[in-house]
């Protein structure tokens, strides 16, 4: 019997890989998911496994294809949604990685970083990139392997060693090995793609000693970026999107016109607003990076503010402190306080992003007296989501030139009330959650859908977002203000702590 024809989104994220299939209506056919190990060698350097990455995408997809009683046949297209910056080198004959993936939240090349400040970089890295110097982005990351691993560089000359973010790393092993690829918002993490002429940075590849032969081909968002190799799900499929995962959320948010905003509450959180083909430099320390590229040599831009934890606060009470079973007894529990009694989470266990990119900040909480209860604690932690993210709102306007009439959210962390309450509080901005909130999945399903012609265009597509509930500002101007004083004062106490020589 056929059906319809499916897309099939791999949303590939730091704790777990997560398959859904969606019809032309947008619902959801079926969902598999299954988290995988965080690796911590050191403090402060975070990894994962790039064979269980691998391992545990495919299990998912295969699960939900049987969970939907599909077929190979009937899906039109894969899109992929990948977390960015987090880079994989592996060898071209074996397909064996080198080391593990360095994921985003790893910090180990701070020093790198440092060094290319004072060799006075930082100028030419955010004019071509739009980036700052910083160990988030890809290219220091690549640069320390090739530096560390034994043998390594050599044969990164010799062309036996391919790079890419996970996406690419996925791409590969899809197509049996037989494409090498990225997308431009992909690349556009890596601190070595010109945004501008949408080409590899030759000066900044060697400025880091990254030979440009073991990067990927750079192709737009929606594209042909290979077929699977018909023995991993019994027919050939077609694989027409990869985006980053924040440039997902963004169009599955429907912000494919300047001016709309959206935030991601995942392990971290991800603020973003189109700004349409104009690529506005930041002035307060926010990101400049491509939103979205669906045809050849043209792309729209965003202004971005990263927030490095956010939902990973959550974790840290159930997995670090042991005061909730799962994440969503946060709210509960933070209930049981009527306000935070003083305190003031500060949840920079990696470092702080914007507008501080301060990779030697470490968490802090203060405040806390006798007084203070687990409640207090995990008010705090919610809380610390909203602030992190409010300090990035009036930036985000001042950088744009126009006003944001409402934010967009998403990720699993806009399911807790209190939390997008007190953002809606924080920013004076309408917090709209939609009906799906599986928009980085969606996102990619849908630039994977227009290229295989399951949609005719953006605006089909952005017909489809349906808002389901409004937070409405309800806190005054002065508390308001006394609210974000106090937890400026909390980031104060926690900057450039664990700084070295």
């Amino acid at each position: 019997m056929s059906v319809d024809p499916v897309v099939l989104a791999l949303d590939q994220g730091t704790t777990s890989s997560r398959a859904l299939v969606f019809d032309r209506q947008a619902r959801i056919l079926a969902v598999a998911q299954a988290e995988f190990e965080q690796i911590y060698p050191k403090p402060a350097w975070v990894e994962h496994d790039p064979q269980r990455i691998w391992d545990s995408q495919y299990q998912t997809a295969r699960q939900a294809l049987q969970d939907g009683a599909l077929r190979a046949q009937d899906v039109a297209a894969i899109g992929i949604a990948n977390q960015r910056e987090t880079v994989v080198l592996w060898d071209r004959r074996t397909w064996l990685p080198v080391a593990n993936a360095i994921v985003w939240q790893d910090r180990r090349t701070a020093g790198l970083c440092g060094q290319l400040k004072d060799r006075g970089l930082a100028p030419l890295v955010q004019e071509r990139t739009g980036l700052v110097i910083d160990p988030y982005f890809s290219a220091t990351k690549i640069a320390w392997l090739l530096q560390t691993v034994d043998g390594l560089r050599d044969r990164a000359e010799r062309g036996e060693i391919a790079a890419g973010t996970i996406d690419t790393w996925l791409i590969w092993r899809l197509t049996g090995g037989k494409r090498h690829v990225t997308d431009v918002t992909n690349a556009s993490r890596t601190m070595l793609f010109d945004i501008h002429r949408l080409v590899w940075d030759a000066e900044l590849c060697d400025a880091l000693e990254i030979p440009q032969r073991i990067l990927p081909e750079v192709l737009p968002s929606a594209a042909e970026f290979g077929t699977c190799d018909p023995q991993l799900f019994g027919a050939a499929i077609p694989i027409c999107s990869a985006v980053g995962d924040q440039q997902a959320a963004l169009a599955g948010q429907a912000g494919f016109a300047p001016g709309l905003a959206k935030n991601t509450y995942g392990t971290g959180s991800f603020l973003m607003t189109n700004t349409g083909t104009r690529a506005v430099r930041s002035s307060h320390g926010l990101l400049t990076t491509i939103a979205l590229g669906v045809q050849p040599g043209r792309v729209t831009y965003a202004l971005e503010g990263s927030v490095f934890s956010s939902g990973s606060a959550v974790q840290w009470l159930r997995d670090g402190l042991g005061i909730i079973d799962d994440a969503a007894q946060s709210e509960v529990l933070a209930r049981q306080a009527a306000d935070n009694g003083g305190v003031y989470f500060v949840p920079a266990f990696t470092g702080m992003g914007a507008p501080y990119w301060d990779p030697y900040a470490r968490a802090a909480i203060v405040g806390i007296t006798r007084g203070t209860t687990r409640a207090h604690i995990a008010r705090a932690a919610l809380e610390a989501i909203a602030f992190q993210s409010a300090e990035l709102i009036g930036a985000m306007q001042q950088d744009a030139g126009f006003t944001i009439s409402e934010l967009r959210v998403d990720g699993g962390g806009s399911n807790n009330a209190l939390a997008m309450q007190f953002q809606a509080d924080l920013l004076d901005v309408p917090v709209v959650r939609p009906e799906n909130t599986e928009t980085t999945a969606f996102g990619a399903a849908c630039i994977a859908g227009l290229q295989a012609g399951v949609w005719p265009g953006l605006d089909e597509v952005a017909a489809l977002w349906r808002e389901h509930r409004r937070f409405t500002p309800a806190m005054n101007e002065r508390e308001r203000a006394t609210a974000l004083h106090e937890w400026r004062r909390a980031v104060q106490r926690a900057a450039g702590w664990a700084r070295t020589e």
